[in-house]
Parts: structure tokens; sequence; C-alpha cells
């Protein structure tokens, strides 16, 4: 593992995409591999790309790692795509659409399925972009799969969240709408050589000017209009990530997003952690209980009691109390 970290760190891809395959496998190494990784990661701007399906999420990323490359920068880009819900397999469509740099030797382009986990991005992406910062990346892009209005992980996932329109997916009210508008650290209003750009960008601007506070220490998401497929906004884009960086970085907020990107990090694994012991130690109880749910002889909440005594009782203590690791956090 130390070897195959060491030439990760040096830059090999075939090192890098092993390391990746290992987290996103859930490999036993992993905290092994993640120790050897902490000490040099913690370095790359990660970028967030969200937005709904066919907004231009891959051209937009695919003009990114041009400009990035051209300014001599190495670009890590994780790229997540939906899992089917019927047959667990992926289309990793983004692996196709990146081909022009898939032989560039400072470009690092991984597909990731999400497996089911919602949000929008893989459960395996933190630690998958771990890797990607330790491997050397000045920049690391994160395209999640198409999203609707209340799938935020890429926040809690990102130094700079980009939030991708296109005209013609809706009026002014859907522009107002809570949730995925609420992330964006920067507007991006793609496709802007169609009819009603200029509109979607005033409806933009109107919403952000309503919910903004006034002062230089506030942040105001500047909403930049592209034709990625055309090159057309990228330098002005990229302008823009670059402010944003700077902003947090003098005002403190850099260091506040990546300690609570580690505090989500670690509830995760925790939660998961508790997850596997509550169900390792209870058996087939759960099946009990469920069977006795669905004949009316139990509620759900007497049931799910019952599990956390059981798993309580399994790893020598009861649920909440010293020894458990089966009750819920505080």
């Amino acid at each position: 593992m130390e070897e195959l970290v060491a030439a990760a760190r040096a830059g090999r891809p075939r090192a890098v995409g092993r390391l990746v395959s290992l987290v996103e496998n859930g490999s036993p190494h992993l905290p092994e591999l993640m120790r050897l990784l902490a000490p040099t990661a913690g370095r790359a701007h990660v970028v967030g790309l969200t937005g709904s399906p066919g907004v231009g999420k891959s051209t937009t990323t695919t003009a990114l790692v041009a400009a990035l490359r051209a300014r001599g920068q190495v670009v890590g880009v994780l790229a997540v795509d939906p899992s089917s819900p019927f047959t667990g397999g992926a289309l990793l469509g983004d692996r196709v659409r990146m081909q022009d740099h898939a032989t560039d030797p400072g470009v690092f382009i991984r597909s990731m399925a999400t497996r089911g986990h919602l949000g929008g991005l893989a459960a395996a992406a933190p630690a998958a972009l771990r890797v990607l910062d330790a491997a050397g990346c000045d920049v690391v892009l994160v395209e999640t799969v198409g999203v609707g209005q209340s799938e935020v992980d890429v926040a809690a996932c990102v130094d700079t969240t980009c939030v991708l329109m296109a005209p013609g997916t809706g009026d002014a009210v859907q522009v107002a709408k809570a949730g995925v508008l609420e992330i964006a650290d920067v507007f991006v209003v793609n496709k802007a050589d169609r009819d009603g750009a200029q509109a979607l960008v005033r409806d933009l601007r109107s919403m952000l000017a309503l919910g903004l506070g006034p002062g230089p220490e506030v942040w105001h998401p500047p909403v930049v209009r592209t034709v990625a497929a055309a090159g057309e906004g990228t330098a002005e884009l990229l302008d823009a990530l670059d402010a944003h960086r700077d902003h947090q970085q003098r005002d403190g907020g850099w260091a506040d997003r990546r300690r609570r990107r580690a505090h989500d990090e670690i509830r995760a694994l925790a939660l998961a952690g508790l997850q596997r012991r509550l169900l390792a130690g209870t058996g087939d109880l759960l099946e009990q209980l469920a069977e006795r749910v669905r004949d009316g002889e139990l509620d759900a909440h007497t049931a799910a009691d019952r599990l956390l005594s059981a798993a309580g009782r399994a790893s020598g203590g009861t649920p909440g109390g010293p020894g458990s690791t089966a009750g819920p956090p505080g």
C-alpha cells in the first residue's frame, strides 16, 4: 500500500486509478490508505459542477480542463453518473465525452457510479477526492449527476460550488425555488446563445439581490454567461472561481468549509460503522421483528427499541450507555 501511494504521489495514472478503485469498492485497506494520504491532502481547489440534466455540465467541465491545462495546472476530474435502480449498472458517459483529455498526463479523469446513493454524488466521493488531491492535482473538478432541487451533497464536499442553468428550463418561479440554487457560489448560465438566456440572467440577479446582505465581507455569487461547446465564457468562469477562492481564504471561510467537510465525513463514517455493528450483532432479529410489524403484532417504534436493546447487549453495554455501539448519536 505504501508503494502504491508513493506511485500515486509521483503522478502515475495507473496507481491513482487503483487507489480510487480501492476506495470505490470499500477495500479493507481503506483506513490504512486514508492514513497514508492524510499528510499530503488538502492542497487542491475542489470545484463542484451541478445542475439539472442537459445544462452542459460535461461540456463545461471539458472546457475548464482545457483552460486549466493552458495555465499549466494539473487537473483531476471526478465525474459521477447515475446507477440503474433495476440492474445496478451505469453508463459512464462522461468518460466518453472527455476523450480529448484522455491521453494528457496532466489530467486524471475518473468516472464513478452512484450505486444507489442519493444527493448527486457517490458515497465514495470524499475519499476519492482525497486520492486525487494527494496525487498532486492543483484543481479537482467534481461533476455530479443531473440533480434536482434538493440534491445538494456536492456543497459539503467542495470548496466552490457552481450551479449550471440553461435557458428554457423554467420560469422565474423555478429560479426562486429553494434547494440547489442556495448552495451556489457561482452561477453559470450555459448555452447563453439561446433565446431566453438574458431573461434567466436577469431573474437570477434579481433573486440574489433579494437574498444577500450588504457589505464587502459577503460573497455575492456572480452570474457568468457561457457557451461551453464553443469555449465562450470559460475565462470569465475561471476568474470567478479564482475570486471565490481568494475571498474564502481572506475571510476564513476556506478553513471553515474544510472543517465542516471533515465533520460530515467523520459523522458519515461513524454512522456507517454503527449500522454495520447494529446489524452484525442482532442476527436474524431484524427479520423477525419485521414480520411482527407486518402482521400488526408490534409497531415499528417498539421494534426499533428492541433491536437497539439487543445490539446493546451484544456489544456488552446498553443502547446509549458505556460500551454501546448501537445507540443513536447524542
